[in-house]
């Protein structure tokens, strides 16, 4: 008598079955039936009218003081401030520019927020990660007290814990240095949040996918490496995001820790454009906030989709 012989489950099908579990949008709902575009309403075409004009009216605040940010950047110091103020001027220019350059080591401070916050969002993902997966995938005695006591340093202010983190810096001559900038901030309040995010998103994978890997022979390393990981990329990209804004712009941290102006990182950067009496360089000032600015809006803009899908706090889209 023939028997058919069923092929093994293993860990990566298991991944690639559960993330194609959900059909395509259109393909058809949960009991085979097509659906159909059933055309809009007058009312529900006013309600969509309605919340864009909102939408629009809600992002003014924030659009308006960009765009004037960015015009006045082009504009000679004396139209900056002009009545009745404009937004864009008639004679452009790249002087502001170029004065932010000369200035002061611009260029070296632009490398120095740059690479520091791409090593502090590498570190965070990884240690974020790995506590998110080991909280929400581990049981342990005082798992839920212990991850509580995590939680609380999300209450605890910057501010009142930098004078005893200054004298731990200060007796290992850290002190004007880019390492307390690294390493209070990529194991302070944005890995907390961090962790918070991938906790609560490695809850929602199914267990069976970790049921799987074991009988593939892999242990809690290669389940959080070969599985967990790569079905966690939505999260990831939350957590890189938020944590790389933190990093680009910190203030406080540099301020007590770094006092050489080659050293410095962007936030602190933009403070030192001042004349010989003390004036405000305006438009310098704007054209540095600019240069600032844009790279990061350009990069949340890209990854916006990926953020909305990590704080979901899901593993299945729709």
């Amino acid at each position: 008598m023939k028997t058919d012989t069923v092929p093994p489950v293993t860990a990566a099908g298991a991944a690639r079955a559960w993330t194609s579990a959900t059909p395509p949008t259109g393909a058809g709902s949960p009991t085979g039936v097509t659906q159909r575009n059933v055309p809009r309403s007058g009312a529900a075409i006013a309600r969509r009218v309605i919340l864009y004009v909102a939408l629009v009216v809600l992002a003014v605040p924030f659009v308006v003081p960009t765009i004037w940010m960015i015009a006045s950047s082009f504009k000679p110091l004396s139209e900056i401030f002009a009545s009745p103020p404009t937004i864009f001027t008639d004679s452009p220019t790249w002087t502001a520019y170029a004065e932010a350059f000369a200035f002061q080591p611009f260029a070296q401070q632009y490398f120095n927020s740059v690479y520091i916050a791409v090593l502090v969002t590498l570190i965070t993902m990884l240690v974020s990660s790995l506590a998110g997966y080991a909280f929400a995938r581990i049981r342990f005695p005082g798992q839920n007290l212990l991850f509580l006591v995590v939680l609380v340093g999300l209450l605890v202010p910057g501010e009142v814990t930098i004078v005893p983190l200054f004298q731990m810096f200060k007796q290992a001559g850290l002190i004007n240095t880019h390492w307390p900038l690294i390493l209070v901030t990529a194991l302070a309040a944005p890995c907390v949040l961090a962790t918070f995010v991938m906790r609560q998103f490695f809850i929602a994978l199914p267990g069976e996918l970790e049921e799987a890997a074991r009988l593939d022979g892999l242990g809690r390393v290669g389940i959080w490496w070969r599985i967990f990981l790569p079905l966690a990329k939505p999260a990831l990209s939350a957590v890189a995001i938020l944590t790389f804004l933190a990093s680009w712009n910190l203030y406080l941290e540099p301020t007590v820790y770094i006092t050489s102006p080659e050293l410095f990182t962007l936030p602190q950067a933009l403070t030192r454009y001042t004349d010989a009496y003390g004036g405000e360089m305006w438009n310098t000032q704007l054209a540095a906030a600019t240069m600032t600015v844009v790279p990061v809006l350009v990069v949340f803009l890209i990854a916006q989709k990926q953020f909305v899908e990590g704080l979901a706090h899901s593993g299945l889209k729709g």
